[in-house]
């Protein structure tokens, strides 16, 4: 259990923030808040999908950090309790589901950055964070942040480690472990990333790779 002074880690205290790579894991999930922001185009893109208004990922990702750290000196200046920003995850789809193994068609991709909220975190510390985020985050962007509510119940869930550009046999296993659960796929591809990018080798990077089943 968490004392007073240690700070709550998401990837320490959930069970469903940990994987192992090579084994599949069946998990039930609780509805859960996160902030959201929807995007266009793929991860690494570096322009906006020119008929989209939804900004690149990396836009979206950019748009949700200064709004996570407000949340979290709220929650340890007001509600005394402090913790480690959760991990980035995200949901990925497209409206043609074949586009994602076809290289020429990631512009479109659609995706949701995903930072989670804390269970204790309560309505006045959102709409603080918001008000202070106003004076980090360009409007534009700030105004495709919202507060979700995610519920995807059973899920199935691995983790990868190496390039995203190599998650695909591992993806496709996850998927026949499902039909051969006797079940199907329900919901969006759901990516958790427990690896900072920028500081980690690509070989070494860590994300749990999780599809919503029934």
């Amino acid at each position: 259990m968490t004392t007073a002074t240690e700070k709550w880690d998401a990837k320490k205290s959930i069970p469903s923030y940990r994987a192992r790579p090579g084994r599949v894991d069946l998990i039930t999930l609780p509805s859960q808040r996160y902030l959201a922001a929807d995007a266009a185009g793929a991860p690494e893109a570096e322009l906006r999908v020119p008929e989209s208004s939804l900004p690149m990922f990396s836009e979206a990702v950019q748009a949700l950090y200064p709004l996570a750290y407000a949340l979290k000196f709220a929650s340890k200046n007001v509600l005394g309790r402090d913790y480690v920003v959760p991990p980035l995850e995200a949901l990925w789809w497209a409206d043609d589901m074949s586009v994602f193994t076809t290289p020429s068609n990631r512009d479109r991709w659609r995706s949701t950055a995903l930072l989670m909220i804390p269970a204790w975190i309560e309505e006045p510390q959102i709409e603080s964070a918001f008000e202070t985020a106003s004076g980090k985050v360009a409007p534009e962007l700030l105004s495709h942040v919202r507060v979700e509510t995610l519920t995807e119940n059973v899920a199935a869930q691995t983790l990868h480690v190496g390039p995203f550009s190599e998650e695909g046999p591992v993806v496709e296993s996850l998927h026949a472990h499902i039909a051969d659960a006797g079940m199907e796929l329900a919901g969006k591809h759901h990516e958790v990333y427990l690896s900072d990018v920028r500081r980690a080798a690509p070989d070494k990077w860590r994300t749990i790779i999780r599809q919503p089943a029934r």
